[in-house]
């Protein structure tokens, strides 16, 4: 009888780990856009674009510099979860224990795009590693 050690393959152990990368850049960058976001929340007088004389009434300023907080909080809070989901992912996926969760967080990876369409590919060609 064959041990459960014969039986792996390097694909999902490289689906897995890819998966937990590529979570972790995004854990990393949703983190940088949420402290860019607390920083105008503090600083909330600071504007980061000069006087633009040619400009009329600068518009510039008036149209550009509101929507940074809303754009910073729409990229970094779903960077988060998306990058929670992936790591949790690769972890299932390198202890084969939920194909479904580790095509979810290898699909979650996707943002990171190379890292995540090899961890989608690599994950689900090694399914039958699951089924036990």
């Amino acid at each position: 009888m064959e041990s459960s050690a014969n039986r792996r393959s390097g694909l999902l152990t490289a689906g897995g780990v890819l998966s937990i990368i590529a979570g972790a850049s995004q854990i990393i960058f949703g983190l940088i856009v949420l402290g860019l976001m607390i920083g105008f929340a503090i600083w909330g007088g600071y504007n980061p674009f000069p006087h633009i004389p040619w400009m009329p009434d600068n518009r510039l300023e008036i149209t550009v510099y509101p929507l940074f907080p809303t754009w910073l909080t729409i990229v970094g809070v779903p960077a988060l979860a998306l990058g929670i989901v992936a790591i949790i992912g690769g972890i299932y996926a390198l202890r084969r224990k939920s194909f479904g969760l580790s095509l979810a967080g290898a699909m979650c990876a996707l943002p990171s795009v190379i890292l995540g369409i090899l961890a989608v590919i690599f994950v689900s060609l090694s399914k039958k590693e699951f089924e036990a």
